[in-house]
């Protein structure tokens, strides 16, 4: 507005979330300011945050009816999902059931799955399935033509669906193609997601007691030309992946620094289940390698059998189970021979197995394994194990929806309840698109009576300087790895917890510092993710006086009988 001659500017201030009055003296500058953010304003139905099958999947069924933006911000290959090795469980042979699966999840997670949740994702399952092969997904058979079924570990039956040894790159491939065909989808790789946008944006206090949080899109950084764009949305799904970059040795890409649950929980929507942590037993073990190469469960499924390094079977003195027990305890009881021994690794052993099989049902593990010099078929691979996967993250409901409105959330950045205290092989993928359709049918029906914030000021970098010295951003990131690793891994404590809290918060507050003097980039944003998911594991565990699933602590070592995710 024009006023003695003076324009006046709103701007948002990122730092406190408070609308600053800027006087600008320069007509033509304001011109030029409004005209620059008028351009970086995107419109979307449905703003769609992650490229694996949870946000994929979403975005074909909501596709119909609505213009999808899907975020990513590496090309869209680059996803837990292509990392899948193992396959998706789902009853699918006359001498399997409904029950045995369910019965099976609900003794894997530890006592505190949500039943509701385990029959819904198991029932929904082979519905999915069908619907994936629409999309191009091709899963392996027998010469009859019916599924290739493998085990894995904590399954009664063989049920798990799969293409060769690399059924999520299969998968992520026949999604991707089916996308880059749809004309209602529109693909932003190379970008970014900041911060999600709701009212604390526009000015209001926003804390974990306010009522009726929405969220109206996000900020993003188009990170081939360093701008930040406002994504408005009616709709937006969160499925960011998970939190395994938080620990210095995981199976997960690099991507997994949990952006969505640091973003959803920084807008104070509810966070759950972060103490579970699972660590996959069978990691490739080689010093330096990061992310380290899993070794499917499949692979223990086929016969493998774990070793320790003189050759000696241990598994059966943990488990009746023996090699097929459930992987927490196959990691806590690798964990535990490794430290008694003094020893880094153990051996998963398949040389007696018939080698052609071998190397037909795992040419991808085969072939990596040789580029290290160990040829399966003849010798016994060394494997320890690393972070895999998160069962807790950001609450939601049967359909998906979280804590705050218009946002859902979906895949591991998500805690369904399915999990419980320990994700059963193979269900990760299956949850994935039953609640993709989930949230797909109950987002459907709503989207269109939400309108577009287009008070939604432009992010404002004002007082923001390059930042000088990069190494501050890859040392404090080195640290947050370390200290996780060290003290938040398999086997906790409280001392080690609050070793670890003491540190991470020395970390926070040089990052956040760091921040808000720093121009936004990828570096510092994954940083902050990093800490913020990071500490809370820490708060979460802490908060858990027993052991169960996947948190174990020395300090409380049974379980509680009342305990609740």
């Amino acid at each position: 507005m024009l006023f003695n001659n003076v324009y006046l500017w709103v701007l948002h201030d990122r730092k406190s979330g408070a609308l600053l009055q800027k006087n600008l003296n320069n007509c033509v500058h304001l011109h030029l300011v409004i005209q620059n953010s008028e351009k970086m304003v995107r419109r979307y139905d449905f703003l769609v945050i992650g490229s694996g099958i949870a946000g994929m999947s979403y975005a074909l069924k909501v596709a119909k009816q609505g213009k999808v933006a899907i975020i990513a911000k590496n090309p869209l290959e680059d996803a837990n999902t292509y990392y899948a090795q193992g396959g998706i469980a789902s009853v699918t042979n006359p001498w399997d059931n409904f029950e045995k699966h369910i019965a099976d999840t609900i003794d894997a997670g530890g006592g505190l799955c949500d039943v509701e949740v385990v029959e819904k994702v198991v029932k929904e399952a082979p519905a999915q399935i069908r619907e994936l092969i629409s999309w191009g997904v091709d899963f392996d058979k027998d010469e009859k033509g019916n599924f290739d079924l493998h085990r894995e570990g904590g399954h009664s039956e063989f049920r798990i669906l799969h293409h060769k040894d690399s059924t999520g790159a299969e998968i992520q491939v026949s999604l991707i193609n089916t996308i880059r065909n749809h004309p209602n989808i529109d693909v932003f790789d190379h970008h970014f997601a900041i911060e999600i946008l709701t009212q604390h944006h526009l000015g209001q206090v926003v804390t974990r007691h306010t009522p009726g949080i929405e969220c109206y899109g996000a900020y993003i950084l188009d990170q081939k030309t360093n701008a930040i764009e406002t994504f408005l949305s009616r709709v937006t799904m969160m499925a960011t992946g998970g939190i395994g970059s938080v620990y210095q040795t995981t199976t997960n890409p690099l991507v997994a620094t949990g952006d969505g649950i640091a973003m959803v929980a920084r807008a104070k929507g509810e966070i759950k289940g972060m103490e579970f942590v699972q660590f996959h037993p069978t990691a490739l073990y080689h010093p330096g390698a990061r992310p380290s190469f899993l070794i499917t469960e499949a692979m223990r499924g086929y016969g493998g059998v774990l070793k320790t390094l003189d050759g000696k079977e241990f598994m059966h003195k943990y488990d009746t189970r023996g090699s097929l027990a459930p992987r927490d305890i196959v990691a806590r009881a690798i964990d535990t021979e490794m430290k008694e021994r003094g020893e880094d690794h153990v051996y998963l052993d398949v040389t007696h197995k018939q080698a052609e099989e071998t190397r037909k049902h795992f040419p991808g593990i085969y072939q990596k394994c040789l580029t290290y010099g160990i040829d399966i078929t003849k010798e016994m691979i060394p494997v320890a194990p690393a972070a895999h996967y998160l069962c807790g993250g950001i609450k939601v409901n049967l359909d998906g929806e979280t804590s705050i409105g218009r946002l859902y959330a979906n895949g591991e950045c998500a805690c369904t309840g399915l999990h419980g205290a320990n994700r059963l092989a193979s269900n990760s993928l299956i949850e994935a698109v039953v609640f993709a359709d989930a949230a797909a049918q109950h987002s459907l029906p709503l989207f269109r009576q939400y309108t577009f914030r287009e008070d939604i000021p432009a992010w404002n970098a004002e007082g923001t300087t390059s930042p000088e010295e990069m190494v501050l951003i890859t040392q404090s990131y080195k640290e947050v790895g370390q200290l996780m690793s060290a003290y938040v891994g398999i086997v906790r404590s409280d001392l080690r917890l609050q070793r670890a809290m003491d540190r991470l918060n020395i970390l926070f507050r040089e990052t956040e510092d760091f921040f808000h003097r720093s121009v936004v980039s990828r570096d510092i944003c994954e940083l902050r993710n990093i800490i913020k998911v990071g500490y809370m594991v820490i708060k979460q565990a802490m908060a858990r006086k027993e052991s169960r699933g996947l948190h174990f602590t020395v300090d409380y070592p049974f379980k509680d009988p009342n305990s609740v995710l």
